[in-house]
């Protein structure tokens, strides 16, 4: 026994190190200097021995009893889905001091922290809104930073050339992005998985590309400005820009810059009040039940009679309407749009949130956007190797919650029962 488990931890050993030093050798062992090169490999066989080493301990904990055991453990909760059985209770009183404690945040918060929460709500509303496209009907989008770029560049260009407020253009970028949505459906309705993932790659880099490129209407690479919201014509600025009145001079109180990151706070949050309330009605109306068919098994879906056009059409349009939103927000929060700031990572980024939190999961979601968001900052202090544990602990989520964090939660049915007057969840004996 012995003897075969270190035949095993010797080959692991061999693979680790020799993978290790293939990848490492051109990176860390050739380093340039000028026209030439200097050898370092020494660097590089030390990074490799580490991982051998590593994964060497790793490997000596997973035959441990104790590893044994927790393995058992994590592999006994993925199956994902948790089936309620109509006796929990209610969380309202905890929704409601949940609401009460993030309305009264910027009372308590500094300039600084208000700004993550800012960009942590957005990533919120991207998440839901990649959510019902991924998680719920189950396509792959790749290219939803699009619709966030769609958001953000009508209240920039249309506060350019038509004079298209905040107000405005938070009611009117859910529809064109919705728009945007459904002429992205269209082309790609029998598509799945990769080939599905690939097109609308290529319709965000489309996007990205449009805006870069096309000088005279976008400003290319320079970008756009973005001018500050207003409310009822009282505006967030020492002195009146735009034809209102400073809040401040209106109420008869000092100015201060927080003002205007309280305003943009508060309407983004109630407005992922607002969103989170409507995925999860959706949820459970018949819409919500085509989605999550359509993910489960579309020939199956289209066998029974659901229009499978419809459906993706709904998920795409109502996905890209939330991305819209978000980036309305975005926009009047920097004063500034650029397309460097709707590259293909955000999407990878915004996917990530979706997967890491539990697809189909909307607290999950919530959650692991506030994580990928804040853990960030938190570790600005190790900035060179910031990517690198963010990496490494986006792999061990993975391992240690493969379905995310938050499994999806649904409601049990009796239909055969439901005119006797048992409840959701109770027990049907034969």
């Amino acid at each position: 026994m012995k003897s075969n488990i270190l035949s095993m931890l010797s080959k692991q050993a061999l693979l680790t190190f020799t993978v290790s030093l293939v990848l490492f050798g051109p990176i860390s062992g050739l380093i340039l200097d000028g026209f030439s090169f200097k050898n370092e490999l020494l660097k590089a066989v030390s990074l490799a021995a580490v991982v051998t080493a590593g994964r060497v301990v790793i490997s000596l904990f997973q035959i441990s009893a104790i590893g044994r055991k927790l393995a058992a453990g994590l592999a006994s909760g993925h199956n994902g889905i948790t089936v309620k059985t109509g006796q929990e209770k209610s969380p309202l009183f905890i929704l409601v001091l949940l609401f009460i404690a993030g309305l009264s945040l910027p009372f308590f918060a500094d300039k600084y922290f208000l700004g993550i929460a800012i960009l942590a709500l957005i990533y919120c509303l991207l998440g839901l809104g990649l959510n019902i496209v991924v998680g719920l009907a189950g396509l792959l989008d790749l290219g939803f930073v699009a619709f966030y770029a769609v958001g953000a560049y009508l209240l920039a260009l249309g506060s350019q050339y038509i004079g298209l407020g905040f107000w405005g253009a938070l009611v009117i970028a859910p529809f064109l992005a919705g728009l945007c949505g459904m002429i992205l459906a269209f082309p790609v309705l029998k598509m799945h998985g990769d080939y599905l993932a690939i097109v609308t790659l290529g319709f965000g880099e489309i996007i990205r590309l449009v805006l870069n490129n096309w000088l005279e209407f976008t400003g290319g690479p320079n970008g756009a400005s973005v001018p500050p919201p207003t409310v009822f014509g009282l505006e967030f600025t020492r002195t009146a820009k735009q034809g209102g009145v400073p809040i401040h001079d209106y109420f008869g109180v000092s100015y201060s810059a927080d003002y205007k990151f309280w305003f943009i706070y508060i309407v983004l949050f109630l407005v992922v009040c607002i969103v989170i309330y409507a995925v999860e009605r959706l949820r459970v109306m018949p819409l919500g039940r085509m989605w999550e068919a359509l993910r489960e098994d579309e020939v199956a879906c289209r066998s029974l009679g659901v229009n499978h056009v419809f459906t993706k059409l709904t998920a795409f349009m109502l996905g890209a309407s939330t991305g819209g939103l978000a980036g309305v927000f975005f926009a009047v929060h920097q004063g500034f749009v650029n397309p460097t700031s709707f590259t293909f990572f955000e999407s990878a980024l915004i996917l990530a949130i979706v997967v890491l939190g539990g697809l189909g999961s909307t607290v999950g979601v919530i959650l692991a956007a506030l994580v990928l968001t804040i853990l960030p900052e938190l570790l600005r202090d190790f900035a060179e190797y910031r990517v690198l544990v963010f990496g490494i602990l986006m792999v061990v989520m993975m391992m240690w919650k493969p379905r995310g964090l938050v499994r999806i939660k649904r409601p049990a049915f009796f239909p055969g029962e439901a005119g006797r007057g048992l409840p959701a969840g109770a027990e049907v004996r034969q």
